[in-house]
């Protein structure tokens, strides 16, 4: 199925899976990649030199595509960019919208350049600063997210940028990319719905808590760090929200020191980076250490298996998730549904519909 967005990067599908700290290492990042999807490596959680290994480990297991999913505001952030440039790496992919002299490095250097947004604005901002192509999400998406649905932003967004605009939030099978489609999007990424894989390295108890939700049991909360952040509810959420504010800063005290052990950042430094993720909000001091320390909750839940300490960000489409199919067999079920849905679709004048010459004879293609 040929898009703007698989003419752009080089990919077989319009699918992306999305750079989700803890989650998407160079096994999974190679395993949506050789599925024929692009695959972003998440890097915020990484040294430098783990971000050149786990690169160079994605190389090592497949020739095709991917991205790495980078902080635009990391004090690091030139030699991580140094190092994608060194390495080969096909596509920046940024949670925050990098500066104009940021994008205009990576495409010199031919690395093609996708921001994610939440917002119209955002998507016009960073195109017109040259992105080449746009990841826009829905409220309906995993971790930090807004509150405008995917299908009222996702046209809002096409009908601004001149660019290809991939959707996110709310996507897991076939009939949503060819929703997607509809909307005058170039393409699908999906968190969740790769999260839940079986070539994803997520503990297979916390897979399990996934698949046990229902869609009233994904909850935004801004009890984690003053943002609203969608997540799976637990005893670890219910607790941040009834605890007082003394509560939660020795809780966020706690928290912060083994992210700092883990991390090797001064108190002062997390300190700053709590403040830069406020967004120009009132947030309590405790709410400004796990801003800086969030990605420690999602470890301990994440990697260490341990619900009871930390977060599970997820989408809603986690409500709806029953199986943990491989990279390859998911990718083979989203693009076969996608083909046959578009394949049943009337036209008025029963003609062979337009799509057919772009998407090809059947699910091979």
């Amino acid at each position: 199925m040929q898009t703007a967005l698989t003419r752009l990067v080089g990919v077989r599908h319009p699918l992306v899976q999305t750079g989700m700290g803890w989650v998407a290492g160079p096994r999974l990042v190679s395993a949506a990649a050789n599925a024929g999807a692009l695959g972003i490596l998440a890097s915020a959680t990484m040294t430098t030199d783990q971000l050149r290994d786990a690169v160079r480990e994605v190389k090592s297991r497949t020739d095709r595509p991917f991205g790495v999913n980078l902080r635009a505001d990391a004090g690091d952030a030139g030699d991580r960019v140094r190092i994608m440039i060194d390495e080969g790496v096909r596509v920046a992919s940024f949670a925050l919208a990098p500066s104009r002299e940021l994008i205009a490095g990576l495409k010199e250097a031919g690395v093609v350049v996708v921001p994610s947004v939440g917002a119209r604005r955002h998507a016009e901002k960073v195109a017109a600063w040259g992105a080449d192509a746009v990841i826009v999400q829905g409220g309906e998406g995993g971790g930090h997210t807004g509150e405008v649905a995917t299908s009222v932003l996702l046209p809002q967004v096409v009908d601004a940028v001149d660019i290809p605009v991939v959707a996110a939030g709310g996507f897991h099978d076939g009939r949503g990319l060819v929703a997607a489609l509809a909307y005058g999007a170039a393409g699908i990424a999906m968190g969740t719905r790769f999260l839940l894989t079986s070539d994803s390295t997520v503990p297979d108890a916390v897979k399990a808590r996934y698949l046990a939700a229902t869609v009233k049991d994904v909850t935004v909360t801004t009890a984690v760090d003053g943002l609203p952040h969608r997540m799976l509810r637990s005893e670890f959420v219910e607790g941040l929200e009834r605890a007082g504010r003394t509560g939660a800063l020795l809780r966020a005290v706690r928290r912060a020191a083994g992210f700092r052990r883990i991390s090797g950042l001064s108190w002062s430094r997390m300190v700053r980076d709590g403040l830069a993720m406020r967004h120009g909000r009132d947030l309590s001091w405790s709410q400004v250490l796990l801003a800086a320390n969030t990605p420690m909750l999602l470890k301990a839940s994440m990697v260490d298996g341990r619900t009871d300490l930390g977060v599970m960000a997820a989408g809603q489409v986690a409500g709806v998730i029953e199986d943990l199919p491989s990279c390859a067999e998911l990718v083979g079920r989203v693009m076969a549904q996608a083909h046959e849905v578009l394949d049943t679709l009337p036209r008025r004048d029963g003609a062979r519909p337009p799509w057919a010459e772009t998407c090809g004879a059947g699910p091979g293609d």
